[in-house]
């Protein structure tokens, strides 16, 4: 097994915050294989509870499920709200990096908690955002 580089915990990073980061890292190196399953996304629920999700990547590449909607349906699953989110993604060298939802999956996401916070790399840093910053022209739906 190769040794996961260090990911270095942003400083302003809150303790609670860490948690989903080393949660994401533990999950992701738990089940990582390269070209199916090298994303892993952690939330924090609003009750503390904090649930995982891993990219699931099929030969269609349309039957790809990214992290965050596999964590956005076991959230549901748990009747819980998310209020924090991180996802780690796993480069085939063994480098790991904070990440952004995808376009799709930041829909979803902000169709359901737009007021939760997420962390992404933004140039050499990984800062703490809005999820609904993600997409300032949302078009909200009404369900």
């Amino acid at each position: 097994m190769t040794s996961r580089p260090p990911l270095v915990r942003p400083a302003d990073m809150s303790d609670a915050d860490a948690e989903l980061l080393i949660a994401a890292r533990t999950q992701l190196a738990d089940v990582y294989r390269e070209g199916r399953h090298e994303v892993v996304a952690a939330f924090r629920l609003a009750d503390g509870r904090i649930v995982t999700g891993v990219h699931v990547d099929g030969s269609a590449r349309r039957s790809a499920v990214c992290a965050e909607g596999v964590a956005a349906g076991n959230v549901i699953a748990a009747g819980g709200t998310v209020v924090a989110g991180v996802s780690v993604l796993r480069r085939p060298g063994g480098t790991e990096h904070v990440i952004e939802p995808c376009g799709v999956c930041a829909e979803l996401l902000t169709d359901y908690w737009p007021d939760a916070r997420v962390w992404i790399t933004r140039g050499a840093e990984t800062v703490e955002a809005a999820m609904s910053d993600l997409l300032p022209a949302k078009r909200l739906r009404g369900w």
